[in-house]
């Protein structure tokens, strides 16, 4: 299969660098400098788990490109720019493995091809330029969103068939789910929890799974459910905690990408998170105070910083 990795940061790296050790499989990494330079020039070298070096093309154009598969990684602030480039390109088929709500169907409005919707539990780290780390293991799940949204066609599934076998192939542990909508609002509440508490207090996954920062992830879980309950999603409260305190749990030692973005200086993935909760609460009439709160903290932090002018 021929891949395209736009957006190769850690995790886009990790995925496209697995996938690479598979000579069936070509693969092209888009990703920033001094990054692609490495790639090409030492190969791409994957830590962890998955313990060698890889040889994928690295360019930091992502236009023009044709492959059976491009995957989207880019964070959510930059969809629609990535949207743009790659319609300049031919594919197959579209996976997104972002953070946020409303990448695919962004995706979908700008590229004539399938856009399918994943998640990725895998943990990565971009060490330096040219090396990524598998900080844990974790498995990714695609499929269809209704077709109106997305503009996938009825070989979605088809398209989603063969993208799990190639991962598969390839080491990526990968499952098809029917309930795209259903994981992703899951999804959101894991990151309404987890990415605003650990970013603002510069702490790893394991504070909200106790101390004092923990009751305050939940009631962000929570609230993410009852607006997707709103939305005509069926998540149960329980069932939203529950799904944070076990991703929390399990990577207790992970530093979250908002926590990364956070101490790195950038600008963070918030508004397609914590600020789409409460636009979509807003719309649905549904109380998040919770999120307006952590929402109103991150985006202080990135004015302040200067990485935020809205």
């Amino acid at each position: 299969m021929e891949v395209v990795v736009f957006g190769a940061g850690s995790l886009g790296s990790l995925v496209g660098g697995v996938l690479a050790r598979v000579d069936a499989h070509t693969v092209t990494l888009v990703a920033r400098e001094p990054h692609a330079s490495a790639i090409r020039e030492s190969g791409l070298q994957l830590g962890g788990v998955f313990d060698e070096t890889v040889t994928p093309d690295a360019t930091t154009d992502g236009s023009n490109l044709a492959a059976d598969l491009a995957i989207v990684t880019v964070k959510s602030f930059d969809t629609p720019a990535a949207a743009d480039t790659l319609a300049t390109g031919a594919f197959d088929a579209v996976l997104s493995l972002q953070n946020g709500m409303g990448n695919e169907e962004t995706l979908a409005a700008a590229i004539d091809a399938p856009v399918l919707a994943g998640t990725a539990t895998y943990g990565a780290l971009l060490d330096e330029p040219g090396v990524v780390d598998c900080t844990g293991l974790g498995e990714i799940v695609l499929g269809s969103l209704d077709e109106r949204v997305t503009g996938s066609s009825a070989n979605s599934s088809t398209q989603a068939a063969h993208i799990r076998d190639a991962f598969d192939r390839a080491g990526l542990e990968t499952v098809i789910a029917e309930d795209m909508p259903r994981r992703l609002w899951t999804k959101l509440a894991i990151n309404a929890g987890i990415n605003p508490v650990t970013a603002l207090t510069g702490t790893t996954n394991e504070a909200v799974v106790s101390g004092p920062a923990a009751e305050l992830a939940r009631d962000a879980a929570r609230e993410t459910a009852r607006v997707a309950e709103a939305a005509g999603i069926s998540l149960r409260e329980r069932d939203a905690v529950a799904a944070m305190d076990r991703v929390a749990t399990g990577t207790a030692a992970n530093t979250s990408s908002m926590a990364q973005d956070v101490a790195a200086g950038r600008r963070t993935e918030v508004d397609s998170i914590n600020g789409y909760v409460v636009a979509r609460a807003t719309a649905l009439e549904v109380d998040v105070p919770t999120n307006q709160m952590l929402t109103a903290l991150i985006r202080t932090w990135e004015r302040g910083c200067g990485v935020r002018t809205t």
